[in-house]
């Protein structure tokens, strides 16, 4: 097959979802198949747009390129809300459904589960940017673009199981027509941790400092254990350029006690984790995670919230700690447990590390690639579902500007 694979993020192997586009496009290229990529960045300008509407001219100008290379590609998989333009067009064009490439979507959370969170936590003076006037934008500017992209696709990936159920149940999608794709993890994130039989509070929390990621009950809890823990040490990382901001979060009395680091290669990710005990990662709400399942995979202990895709990967008390969303208490009360018990952290990681050897880069593949057969199955296509070996390992596509 000639595959496409599209999301709106930039291109760096550091994010979660470019990690997660990589990871499938490079299995599948090992199996034949012949995968280009697009990113944030890769298409041409649109200068009927300004620069709020970026995901809107992401979607527009891909639709377009798509439909100009209409035959270059068996199969687009583009990551939501960025398909709901070509869906749309293919929708209503017989020329571009009937020759045009199949659209399968990668959906990674809800926007419902977002306006219904962050509408909670604004009421509650904990949201950067979710008053009336921006959950109005989410449902007249968001919604649409997702609902678009939800029912225009010939079929949906879903990386987790709450937007598996949700997109048959909700949007009346065939169960034929998604498939639960978890993510996989790389075999380095695999080490030989050495777990420290001390009580020890290196804690760390990798992601963008998003107010969605439960930062300000991070906050809470590091207030209430520094006063009980003077070796008490946070490690943000990779939160990407905003430092200063995250000092003045955190303010002077805890600083002593914060380190942050604002970009981490991802080739050293597997070192980070190895030098921390306890991964914390208190989200409100999320897809699924891929920093999780890294930690999970190094043999950290993780303690995370019981909602969304966190769910799929931790049984609570077996391979991590979950704890209620959006509480102060039951995060502080469970990184003190993790910091006093050496042997709830080994027994916790260990656990952890033999759930993740299950979340293989084989299975993502082998699930991708049977929804892309199957979908051009449904659509008359059976020419297209062959394997083309590649001349290179990798390539990588080259965007035409006129």
């Amino acid at each position: 097959m000639k595959i496409l694979i599209a999301a709106n993020v930039p291109k760096r192997r550091e994010g979660g979802v470019a990690g997660i586009v990589y990871g499938v496009g490079h299995g599948l290229e090992r199996r034949g198949h012949q995968v280009e990529y697009l990113f944030d960045g890769d298409l041409p300008t649109a200068p009927y747009l300004s620069a709020r509407f970026g995901e809107l001219k992401f979607a527009i100008e891909l639709a377009r390129f798509i439909c100009r290379h209409a035959s270059r590609y068996s199969v687009v998989n583009i990551h939501a809300p960025a398909g709901w333009a070509y869906g749309l067009i293919r929708h209503i064009s017989p020329r571009i459904h009937e020759h045009g490439p199949a659209y399968v979507m990668t959906l990674h959370g809800l926007e419902e589960r977002r306006i219904h969170n962050m509408g909670r936590e604004a009421r509650k003076g904990r949201a950067f940017h979710f008053n009336f006037k921006n959950r109005l934008w989410h449902r007249v500017h968001h919604m649409p673009r997702f609902y678009l992209s939800i029912k225009t696709a010939d079929h949906a990936l879903c990386v987790s199981r709450e937007v598996w159920t949700m997109l048959q149940l909700k949007y009346n999608l065939d169960p034929d027509q998604v498939s639960y794709s978890p993510t996989g993890v790389d075999d380095r994130f695999f080490i030989q941790r050495e777990y420290s039989q001390t009580t020890s509070a290196r804690l760390l929390f990798a992601g963008t400092w998003l107010d969605q990621r439960g930062i300000f009950y991070i906050r809470d809890a590091m207030r209430s254990l520094a006063s009980r823990l003077r070796g008490l040490r946070l490690t943000i990382a990779g939160c990407g350029s905003n430092v200063e901001t995250i000092r003045n979060f955190f303010g002077p009395d805890l600083l002593p006690f914060v380190e942050i680091i604002s970009m981490v290669p991802a080739d050293q990710m597997p070192a980070l984790f190895a030098r921390h005990d306890i991964f914390i990662f208190p989200s409100i709400m999320e897809g699924t995670p891929l920093v999780v399942q890294e930690a999970m995979a190094t043999g950290m202990p993780v303690i995370t919230t019981e909602t969304c895709g966190m769910v799929d990967l931790i049984e609570d008390n077996f391979n991590g700690l979950l704890i209620r969303p959006a509480d102060s208490v039951s995060l502080t009360d469970a990184i003190w447990k993790l910091i006093q018990n050496p042997e709830m952290r080994a027994r916790l990681g260990q656990s952890a590390q033999a759930t993740m050897r299950r979340f293989t880069w084989t299975r993502t593949i082998d699930i991708v690639e049977n929804a892309c057969a199957r979908t051009l199955r449904r659509l008359g296509r059976e020419t297209d579902i062959r394997s083309e070996a590649s001349e290179t390992t990798s390539k990588f596509i080259a965007i035409e500007h006129s």
